[in-house]
């Protein structure tokens, strides 16, 4: 035991060299989180854009005292799709595949700085009770856009730690 804390303590230094830098240093006021927080979620069509649009909107911290630098531009597919077919042709099965194409805009040039695809699906069972499958997709939505949401989140951070490093 006492030798593996020691081979422990003697890799430590080691780490340092290893490339690996934290997302977020800095907190709130780290240059990734001060970027994502001038980033502007344009209007997304639908139910599913709403959830997406606040989602984003929630995750990237934008502050209202700041003219944003950015315009983010999302488009979406949202899809229900139905498989598992009985022998009298009704599904027992749907997949609700939500999909996002979004741009990163530089506001000042208008140039696109990124390009870029996210996406999530989710597999929900039909009952008989319409409700409880109307309930399942709804849910399923919901998870989906948080899950997008998420995803496109994670890239423009990390797009923006890799570019501001150079």
């Amino acid at each position: 035991m006492k030798m593996r804390a020691a081979l422990a303590l003697m890799l430590l230094p080691a780490l340092g060299g290893c490339g690996l830098h934290p997302l977020y240093a800095g907190g709130a006021n780290g240059p990734v989180a001060t970027a994502l927080g001038q980033i502007e979620v344009g209007d997304i069509a639908g139910k599913s854009g709403w959830l997406v649009r606040t989602a984003l909107t929630d995750r990237l911290g934008r502050s209202v005292q700041q003219s944003p630098r950015y315009q983010l531009v999302v488009e979406l597919d949202d899809q229900l799709q139905g498989f598992g077919v009985r022998t009298d042709n009704s599904v027992t099965r749907e997949r609700r595949v939500l999909r996002a194409r979004y741009k990163l805009f530089d506001r000042e040039t208008g140039t696109v700085l990124l390009d870029a695809t996210a996406g999530s699906d989710a597999g929900i069972d039909v009952v008989t009770s319409e409700y409880a499958v109307i309930a399942a997709e709804q849910t399923a939505l919901e998870r989906l856009s948080a899950e997008v949401a998420d995803q496109i989140v994670t890239r423009l951070a990390l797009y923006i730690q890799n570019t501001k490093a150079r």
